[in-house]
């Protein structure tokens, strides 16, 4: 397993990263455990989830409890007040079993919270920040423009922001910036929310940015397996792998 740097967090974090938002559609919580463990044992060492599904925080915090203290926790809350995403982390903290996240990410598609405004959301991310209950800020958004601010702001840690071989090509703008301002890069639905099935080419067109984590969501140990697998058998970047990516790109663009 590969482990990069998340901007400016400087956490080592896993090439493969997990993502525990679909757990809830495996058969059983003992499966569910089965497979964050598996992940585990792989060497994935960051494991990301959200308060807008519950069920998956309760599954992975139960998973992790006893491992809490050799892994990055990240999750995310959907809240615009700073009186509920108190509520929402306290929530998160007690159904994750632990005293703080290593990542905390604000849902976000309207607004970016900034320093000294009169919401005082981004004031109370950092007075939580200061109090050790999250390590690191985030946003999580796919409104290109806010995440472009967000980056140029230098207020966060890192964008989750979908990246897939099927993105616009802008995107891969929006990963050279974060690059250039120290940022996390995070690809949510790196499969292009389904569109794409061809899984070693999803892999390597990713790995050809060294600042983006992927995060994969995974709902059973079949699906586990095939993502480590091809991690750790990536295909050969060269003309073919080229253009198999550029006629996908082409397909749905």
């Amino acid at each position: 397993m590969d482990y990069i740097r998340l901007g400016k967090t400087n956490l080592l974090i896993s090439r493969v990263a997990f993502g525990a938002m679909r757990l809830t559609e495996s058969i059983s919580e003992d499966e569910a455990a089965l497979i964050v463990r598996k992940a585990y044992d792989s060497g994935i060492n960051f494991f990301d989830t959200s308060r807008k599904t519950p069920e998956s925080e309760k599954l992975l915090g139960d998973a992790l409890y006893d491992i809490r203290k050799n892994i990055f926790l990240s999750t995310a809350t959907t809240t615009s007040s700073a009186a509920e995403i108190r509520q929402d982390l306290e929530t998160s903290l007690m159904t994750l079993h632990t005293d703080y996240v290593d990542l905390y990410q604000l849902e976000t598609e309207s607004f970016l919270p900034v320093s000294g405004a009169s919401d005082k959301v981004y004031d109370t991310l950092k007075y939580l920040k200061d109090l050790g209950k999250i390590k690191n800020i985030g946003i999580v958004t796919t409104n290109f423009s806010l995440a472009t601010e967000a980056i140029e702001s230098d207020l966060y840690d890192s964008i989750q922001y979908p990246f897939s071989m099927v993105s616009p090509s802008e995107v891969s703008q929006l990963v050279k910036k974060c690059e250039e301002h120290d940022v996390g890069f995070i690809a949510m639905q790196p499969l292009g929310g389904g569109l794409i099935d061809n899984i070693p080419l999803a892999f390597g067109f990713l790995q050809q940015y060294e600042n983006v984590i992927p995060i994969w969501g995974v709902k059973t140990l079949e699906e586990m397996n095939q993502i480590l697998y091809f991690n750790e058998h990536p295909p050969v970047i060269d003309e073919k792998f080229h253009k198999d990516v550029d006629s996908i790109r082409n397909f749905f663009n």
